[in-house]
């Protein structure tokens, strides 16, 4: 869809473009502050680094380079990786980024390099990613503990080895990464076309009520949600990572325009006039049926008055009501009679 609405190949989008990676560590590139964003990093709605988990890992890790976002890749899919582990081991500033086990290949790698041949090497690093290690289900560990330590293998990285459960393969983490900062390029460089993309393929629980009338109806849908605390359902919580991509639309300065009955189109968001014109099925209540039964029915011509609309869309007084409260039927006449005594 990026490429639909830009004509640009993501393919060819450079993966050392310095202000892309900047939204991984700050927010300058977006133009905002993290105050405006309610975060220190630019990265909500990239995959792979727009949880509110990976954001506090990009928070204590401040990558500057690709292969730091795969490392980060590596820890944020791993279990008992970070959490506990890396993430302790860097805030002592016992090591940095570039020195935890974060890959499931780091391990082989490192050892190999430590003077381990590479046999054994190999044997430890699936001992370790396969979580056998840290269940105490490899009868050899002993073995191979001793085995490091006479490769003078520090005591840290040994006991890191023990805590993990389970390690993500560097291939897949390069893969994630790359897919994830040619989408960042474009948030970053053409804003409009990400925005519309991401609320019409991944903002399933966007609502136009609290989402397209400006930023302070924004705010207080997320006021509205953090106040419910646990209480907050899975829709709620859903609600409030596209919430936060909508605030920081508007922070960049940029906006919706008003529902219309022939221009939105039934379920993607569309770039125009340097705004997003939302769907109509974006509306609360009208679903995606009956919005492809306007469109397709307006392809045929204007509707005469409201009854022709419900009658060639094949929709009901409820879908039409909804049309109304968005003002898509302003000036329409409820029938096509004419009142001799109008």
């Amino acid at each position: 869809m990026l490429q639909d609405i830009t004509g640009i190949d993501p393919t060819k989008v450079p993966l050392d473009n310095k202000d892309t990676m900047s939204i991984f560590s700050s927010t300058k590139a977006l133009g905002v502050t993290p105050e405006q964003i309610h975060s220190e990093v630019g990265s909500f709605g990239i995959p792979e680094f727009g949880t509110k988990f990976v954001r506090g890992m990009l928070v204590d890790t401040k990558p500057t380079t690709f292969d730091e976002l795969i490392r980060i890749s590596g820890l944020s899919h791993g279990t008992d990786v970070w959490l506990g582990n890396a993430q302790s081991l860097i805030e002592q500033g016992t090591v940095t980024l570039q020195d935890a086990i974060c890959c499931r290949d780091d391990i082989m790698i490192y050892l190999i390099k430590m003077g381990l041949e590479p046999n054994p090497a190999f044997k430890i690093m699936e001992s370790v990613r396969k979580g056998k290690v840290a269940k105490g289900k490899e009868p050899k560990w002993e073995e191979y503990k001793q085995m490091m330590k006479d490769h003078n293998v520090p005591d840290w990285y040994i006991k890191s080895c023990e805590k993990i459960k389970y390690m993500f393969p560097k291939a897949h983490a390069a893969a994630y990464v790359t897919n994830a900062f040619r989408i960042a390029w474009f948030k970053v460089h053409e804003p409009l076309a990400y925005y519309a993309a991401f609320f019409s393929i991944r903002a399933d629980e966007f609502d136009s009520d609290c989402m397209i009338f400006g930023k302070e109806k924004v705010k207080n849908k997320m006021k509205e949600i953090d106040l419910l605390g646990n209480n907050a359902t899975v829709k709620d919580k859903n609600m409030y990572s596209i919430l936060e991509l909508v605030l920081e639309m508007y922070e960049r300065g940029f906006e919706f325009l008003p529902m219309d009955l022939y221009k939105s189109h039934a379920t993607k968001f569309l770039v125009e006039d340097g705004a997003i014109r939302p769907p109509l099925n974006s509306i609360p209540g009208l679903g995606t049926v009956a919005a492809e039964g306007i469109a397709k029915a307006r392809e045929e011509g204007h509707f005469m008055s409201i009854d022709d609309l419900k009658i060639r869309s094949k929709v009901g007084n409820s879908v039409t009501d909804l049309l109304k409260n968005y003002g898509c039927l302003k000036g329409m006449s409820q029938s096509n009679q004419i009142s001799l005594f109008a």
